[in-house]
């Protein structure tokens, strides 16, 4: 299951992920957030609205299919060099922006370090 057409649209996904992994939206962390969205997107975006429409489809996502989704998606976008060790700084800096890092966000890293790893193997 693929539901982003590109992948800057699938990394503000994961970025959201990150955030809710600890089941809050620090203002710190989506602070952060909108510092990475500057990078990800072209100029005129708008930012704020690109973000809102991700929290929603984020929170409106069935989280049962999330593995899934995560999966599938790293596999069709593997091919694209985003896909790297810098993708796990900015997801790191996300969890921490917040001044601390619950096991639940680690553990969440983690699993998308192992899908990745995975792939990258595959």
């Amino acid at each position: 299951m693929v539901i982003h057409a590109n992948l800057p649209d699938f990394i503000l996904f994961l970025y959201v992920h990150m955030s809710r992994a600890d089941d809050s939206y620090d203002p710190t962390e989506m602070a952060a957030i909108k510092d990475k969205m500057n990078g990800l997107f072209s100029a005129g975006t708008d930012l704020e609205k690109k973000l809102y429409v991700t929290i929603r489809e984020y929170n409106s996502f069935d989280k049962n299919k999330l593995t899934e989704l995560l999966s599938d998606s790293i596999r069709h976008f593997s091919n694209d060099a985003a896909v790297d060790a810098h993708l796990f700084n900015d997801l790191k800096e996300i969890i921490q922006a917040d001044g601390k890092v619950d096991q639940s966000e680690v553990n969440a890293l983690e699993t998308l370090k192992r899908m990745i790893d995975h792939q990258s193997k595959a």
